[in-house]
């Protein structure tokens, strides 16, 4: 990716730049800004260190392996059905690779929470392993603190301002990097891309879709996850390793690819009608959705989005 990881630095919030505040939130004091400055400075070390560890474990390898594999295998399909925006290159052994694109929802509090902090770094190893530049990739998830912005910017990354409720469509070929999410948000992201050409160019790392089915009612699922329900039949999935001593951060994790051989059996109408996910009856809806202000302003969002460590 551009620049490598030993390279980050920390890029600090200008004098000017705007700040959201709640309306109950006061303006932070000097103080509490140089304070926040140097969280966010120690972050950084602690993600820095968190790559090296993940960098030598077995596992690293073999997830790197399992992307290669895929985005390597995967190309002449999607650019068949992209047709000049999917771009490719070949790497040193000339084998042809996609140049991707990245999304990861839903991370969580990575300053807080030590799973996500893992996450994270593996996210990174994955983006440098795929030559994804880093500003590239695109980050959302309502539980970001302004230091975390701050981190993740500085690193180089993107960071998204509105929740797109996992409504993202790839119109090059994509990695979205999911991990332990709710299944509203995979259900939300497949909609969005429900046709061959789209879901062709889609990839996942997250949960992996035939363990939801087992683990969900079929009525419920069908019922309220449609289009996980019908795409545990149309995508390939490489279960990636997870090691116990890292269970409770990279479990039931699986890279997730949609072969267009397999999109294109289905019968048109399976396409045409796809009307979006509605999750009336969902009582434990595991996303946090957009609202709508009381006075007809823009679309707000509520706190959080559901990380979840195991599903």
């Amino acid at each position: 990716m551009s620049g490598t990881v030993e390279e980050w630095r920390v890029v600090r919030r200008g004098k000017g730049a705007p700040r959201k505040l709640k309306s109950h939130q006061q303006i932070p004091s000097a103080s509490a800004c140089l304070q926040e400055q140097l969280d966010v400075e120690k972050l950084v070390r602690r993600i820095r260190d968190t790559v090296s560890e993940l960098r030598v474990e077995e596992l690293w390898q073999q997830w790197k392996n399992q992307l290669l594999l895929a985005t390597s295998t995967s190309v002449s399909e999607s650019s068949d059905s992209s047709g000049a925006e999917g771009q490719q290159d070949k790497d040193t052994e000339g084998t042809v690779r996609q140049h991707l694109e990245c999304v990861c929802f839903g991370l969580g509090s990575f300053s807080s929470c030590a799973s996500a902090r893992y996450q994270l770094a593996m996210l990174l190893l994955l983006l440098d392993a795929g030559q994804i530049p880093v500003k590239d990739c695109s980050l959302y998830d309502p539980a970001f603190s302004p230091a975390e912005r701050d981190v993740l910017r500085g690193l180089g990354l993107s960071v998204l301002t509105e929740n797109e409720e996992g409504k993202r469509l790839a119109t090059k070929p994509t990695l979205f990097y999911l991990m332990h999410c709710g299944k509203a948000l995979y259900n939300n992201l497949l909609w969005k891309n429900w046709n061959p050409r789209h879901l062709s160019l889609v990839t996942i790392i997250g949960n992996c879709f035939s363990g939801i089915r087992e683990r969900t009612i079929e009525r419920e699922l069908r019922r309220d996850y449609s289009y996980i329900s019908k795409a545990v039949d149309l995508c390939e999935e490489r279960l990636l390793p997870c090691p116990s001593h890292l269970i409770d951060v990279f479990s039931d994790t699986a890279l997730i690819t949609f072969p267009l051989d397999r999109l294109n059996k289905l019968p048109q109408s399976s396409w045409t009608d796809s009307p979006e996910p509605q999750y009336q009856h969902c009582s434990d809806l595991e996303i946090i959705l957009k609202q709508k202000s009381i006075s007809g302003s823009p679309e707000t969002t509520t706190d959080a989005f559901l990380h979840l460590t195991s599903m």
